[in-house]
């Protein structure tokens, strides 16, 4: 019988839990560039910092935070503003259990609740489990970044996703 859970907006009391599953994420070289673990200290200051139309959500099952995602800046120029880089991290214990879809779907229709006008991300080619997430709740790949960053000595391709929210959506 699966776990019962909920999606909720993060709060500074979740920035140990989100510290513990960013930096398995970062641990298993799948999900992002990063190479350092992340400290309570160093997700609250994300979580203080984020701007008001930058939503970042968690999914909890039995009161222990298990997945995030949240929203960032895409570029600093006025014309982006109603644009939003995300990510989303499940922790490993919750991963293939539905909890990348409960949370993705939950920053989806935070950020169209925020005025968001788009969401885009990069992704690892080989993850293709965060590529099938993507693809199920409406996005599209739009191209490949090839040889766009280096991790632990290797230049590294990304796959571009992007999804119109709200109104910018209807009719695609």
């Amino acid at each position: 019988m699966a776990q019962a859970t909920a999606s909720r907006r993060a709060q500074l009391s979740d920035a140990g839990d989100i510290a513990r599953i960013y930096s398995e994420g970062i641990a298993d070289r799948i999900a992002t560039f990063e190479t350092e673990p992340r400290s309570r200290a160093d997700v609250e200051q994300v979580l203080r910092g984020l701007d008001p139309r930058h939503p970042a959500v968690v999914v909890e099952r039995e009161g222990r935070v298990v997945a995030f995602a949240w929203t960032s800046t895409y570029r600093p120029r006025a014309c982006y503003d109603l644009i939003a880089e995300f990510s989303v991290y499940v922790g490993r214990e919750a991963r293939g259990t539905g909890c990348g879809r409960e949370v993705l779907s939950a920053l989806i229709e935070a950020a169209e609740a925020s005025g968001l006008h788009k969401l885009v991300s990069r992704i690892f080619p080989e993850n293709t489990a965060s590529r099938a997430l993507c693809r199920a709740l409406g996005f599209r790949e739009v191209g490949t970044y090839v040889r766009h960053g280096k991790l632990d000595g290797e230049w590294r391709d990304c796959v571009i996703v992007e999804r119109l929210l709200g109104a910018a959506a209807d009719g695609c």
